[in-house]
């Protein structure tokens, strides 16, 4: 019975641990929005979406990509990410994330968000 347990605790809290964390691949010249439009539009689940929070962004893969920030159509930043490189970047409210691959190699990221208020 304690075996049960303790194995029910152990895959519950590795549930916990990859929540909100979700790994993409990248076709060649493909762009992703990652999140910023609404459910049905985006790639992956902000879960604080309407609010200021952080996006971390990691390269998995071999090949560099581009991370875009945009608000309303209009561009605001664009990051060159090497290959293994990770970012942390604040998302204001109301701003779309994208991903851009390179125009000849598929690329592998990962996402995952965090509250800016951390508790």
């Amino acid at each position: 019975m304690k075996l049960f347990l303790s194995s029910i605790t152990l895959i519950l809290l590795c549930q916990l641990k990859s929540q909100g964390q979700t790994y993409f691949t990248l076709e060649p010249s493909q762009a992703m929005l990652m999140t910023g439009k609404g459910p049905g539009q985006d790639g992956s689940i902000n879960p604080y979406a309407g609010q200021i929070c952080f996006a971390i962004i990691e390269n998995t893969g071999k090949y560099d990509l581009s991370v875009r920030i945009q608000e309303n159509g209009k561009l605001i930043e664009t990051i060159p990410l090497k290959s293994k490189e990770l970012i942390k970047k604040k998302l204001l409210k109301g701003y779309e994330l994208y991903i851009d691959s390179n125009p000849k190699e598929k690329v592998e990221v990962k996402i995952d968000y965090e509250s800016i208020n951390k508790e």
